[in-house]
């Protein structure tokens, strides 16, 4: 019998250790001041971007429908964390941004990430994270910042 672990052990680590590190950002967001985002949302916040986008761009960028993606900005824009708006250049498209609510949500969550790779460090030593991390980008490709994750998923 082989010691190895069996090969469906590697995804399903990789998966619970993505879990583990989003539920607690999301219980923290929640302490901060943020108890309705949801993993999804920052998704979705991430794709209207600092300079907003429509429906149609934000579904492509997701990988989702754009009546999936009208959804869901109903949804942010119900708990304050996108606006509409339209579009000075052509008043038929209605632009999505994010609001001043909405970006303190991604500012803090950026610095409880920060706050959360340190305890990752703390526990298993900055040199062995820092491996860990340099073998992750050996075996993924470089644009490992994809915001497609909703669509590949199966939608919204």
């Amino acid at each position: 019998m082989s010691s190895e672990p069996p090969g469906f052990e590697l995804p399903l680590r990789l998966f619970m250790a993505f879990r583990m590190i989003i539920d607690e950002l999301h219980a923290e967001l929640a302490r901060q001041g943020h108890p309705d985002v949801r993993p999804m949302h920052g998704f979705v916040m991430q794709a209207v971007g600092p300079h907003g986008t429509t429906a149609v761009e934000l579904g492509r960028t997701l990988g989702v429908s754009k009546q999936a993606a009208g959804k869901t900005i109903d949804t942010l824009e119900r708990l304050g964390y996108v606006e509409r708006s339209t579009d000075p250049a052509d008043s038929r498209r209605k632009i999505v941004k994010l609001t001043p609510y909405g970006v303190d949500a991604l500012m803090k969550s950026a610095a409880i990430f920060d706050d959360l790779r340190r305890a990752w460090s703390r526990t298993l030593g900055e040199d062995r994270l820092h491996a860990l991390e340099q073998d992750l980008r050996t075996m993924t490709p470089p644009d490992f910042f994809r915001l497609d994750i909703p669509g590949w998923f199966g939608g919204l």
